[in-house]
C-alpha cells in the first residue's frame, strides 16, 4: 500500500463514500505475504516510500522470483532486487517478463511509474573499479524520484580530474562518494562542498585494503564535517539515504 492509496481511502471515509469498516479492511488487508519460505512487508512503501528491496544474493535458487511476482501483485511502485546474478535474472523474467537488468550495476529493476526527479543528487567515483557500487547508488536513487549526475573516476590519485569538474556540484542537495583503495576522495569531497557526503567504501584494493576495511576507517575518521558512511560496497543503502536527504530538502524550497 502506498501514501496516496491510503490517502484515498481516508478521503472516502470522510466523504461518506466508504464505511470505517471497510476501510480498516481494505488497510489491514495486505500488510503481510507469507509464501513459506519469506515475509513480504508490503506496508514497507507506505511507512518509507520504497517498496521492499530484495537482496537477491545468497538466496536459495527458485526463491527471487516468486518473491518478485508477490512485489508486483501487491505494490504499485517501482521494485528493486540489489546482488542479482544474469541467472536470477533469467528466473525474475520467466514471473516478469517486463524486468530489466542492469548487469554493472548488478541490479534488477520492474518499473511500475516513472517519478519526476526532483533536487539533485551528485555520485562521484573514485576509479572505474568503483563504478559498480557508484552505479548501484545512482540506479536506486534515480528509481526513486531524484534528479542524479554522475562523475566518475576522479580519485585522489589525479586530484586535478574532481577539481576541474566543480560545477557539477553547484545546487547539489547531496554527495555520493564511492572509492577504494584508502578511500581519501570522500574527505576531500567534504572540504570542498557545503552538502552532506554520504560515502561509500569499496572493496576495491591491493591486500592491505582488507577488502575494504581501509577505505570503511579512513572515511569513518574523516576530519570534513558533514560526512557519513555506509557499510562496503553498499551502494543501495547509500542509494537510498541519498533519497532521503534530497527529497527533504526539495520539499524545504518548494
Amino acid at each position: 500500500m502506498r501514501r496516496d492509496e491510503l490517502r484515498l481511502i481516508l478521503e472516502q471515509v470522510r466523504a461518506g463514500e466508504l464505511d470505517i469498516e471497510e476501510a480498516a479492511s481494505r488497510i489491514a488487508a495486505e500488510p503481510v505475504s507469507d509464501l513459506g519460505f519469506a515475509h513480504l512487508d508490503h506496508h514497507r512503501e507506505l511507512r518509507k516510500d520504497l517498496p521492499e528491496v530484495v537482496y537477491c544474493e545468497s538466496k536459495p535458487v527458485g526463491t527471487v522470483g516468486p518473491i518478485a511476482r508477490n512485489l508486483a501483485e501487491r505494490s504499485t511502485g517501482n521494485i528493486i532486487l540489489t546482488r542479482a546474478s544474469e541467472e536470477v535474472f533469467r528466473e525474475v523474467a520467466e514471473f516478469l517478463p517486463e524486468a530489466e537488468y542492469h548487469p554493472l550495476a548488478r541490479l534488477i529493476v520492474v518499473r511500475r511509474e516513472e517519478r519526476v526527479p526532483v533536487g539533485k543528487v551528485v555520485v562521484v567515483s573514485g576509479g572505474t573499479a568503483d563504478i559498480p557500487v557508484a552505479e548501484e547508488a545512482a540506479l536506486v536513487a534515480e528509481l526513486s524520484g531524484n534528479r542524479v549526475q554522475r562523475l566518475f573516476d576522479v580519485g585522489v590519485a589525479g586530484v586535478h580530474r574532481l577539481l576541474s569538474h566543480m560545477e557539477v556540484f553547484h545546487h547539489a542537495n547531496v554527495v555520493v562518494v564511492v572509492a577504494g583503495m584508502e578511500g581519501a576522495l570522500a574527505s576531500l569531497v567534504g572540504g570542498l562542498v557545503a552538502c552532506p557526503v554520504v560515502a561509500v567504501p569499496t572493496s576495491v584494493g591491493y591486500g592491505a585494503s582488507f577488502g575494504g576495511l581501509a577505505a570503511l576507517l579512513t572515511m569513518l575518521n574523516s576530519c570534513a564535517p558533514g560526512v557519513a558512511v555506509v557499510n562496503i560496497d553498499n551502494g543501495f543503502g547509500a542509494g537510498y539515504l541519498a533519497h532521503l536527504i534530497n527529497q527533504a530538502a526539495a520539499r524545504e524550497r518548494t
